[in-house]
């Protein structure tokens, strides 16, 4: 049995959520997102509250019966106070900065890295060294900080590079004389 699938998705105040067949939709103040569930799952609209459940007790349903409910919950929390993924940047002379919408990187080439950010998410750039991406929706906004993070991921000697702030770095030893 799924615990996290057991659990209704409750819906907060200032925010409607309505199930059409296998499409449940989310309203609130920052947005709106639909989440198309998948036929192994039955989803109903229980006293105010979302509750998902596997249609059958194969291992595939019940192996999506929790990943159905963790996406309505991420698509309802979207909705009501939105996320946000912050990046660090370490390394001597790699900086990012806004150049309107797009993020300008510096990170050692012999070229400036300019990254267009999708309709859905918007940058920050508060220092340098620190690049803060905000929207509704967690699974776009995390595809975005991943392809930032690509572009020069941390290495273990010195950790340049960009890396998630919640990130840790496992460092290694240099070598020995």
């Amino acid at each position: 049995m799924s615990r996290i699938g057991k659990k209704p998705v409750a819906i907060p105040d200032g925010v409607t959520a309505t199930v059409d067949g296998q499409t449940v939709t989310a309203k609130g103040p920052k947005g709106e997102l639909k989440y198309v569930v998948n036929d192994e799952v039955l989803v109903a609209m229980e006293d105010g509250a979302v509750s998902v459940e596997p249609r059958d007790q194969s291992k595939d349903a019940r192996s999506k019966w929790g990943m159905s409910r963790s996406m309505i919950q991420n698509i309802v929390d979207g909705v009501k106070e939105g996320f946000e993924r912050k990046l660090e940047i370490n390394g001597v002379g790699y900086r990012a900065a806004m150049q309107g919408k797009n993020i300008q990187l510096s990170l050692g080439f012999s070229h400036e890295v300019v990254y267009q950010v999708p309709e859905g998410v918007t940058a920050a750039t508060p220092k340098p060294t620190e690049i803060v991406l905000t929207g509704i929706d967690k699974q776009q906004l995390g595809q975005v900080a991943s392809e930032i993070r690509k572009y020069r991921s941390p290495e273990p000697y010195k950790g340049k590079g960009v890396k998630y702030a919640e990130e840790t770095i496992i460092r290694k030893e240099g070598k020995k004389k």
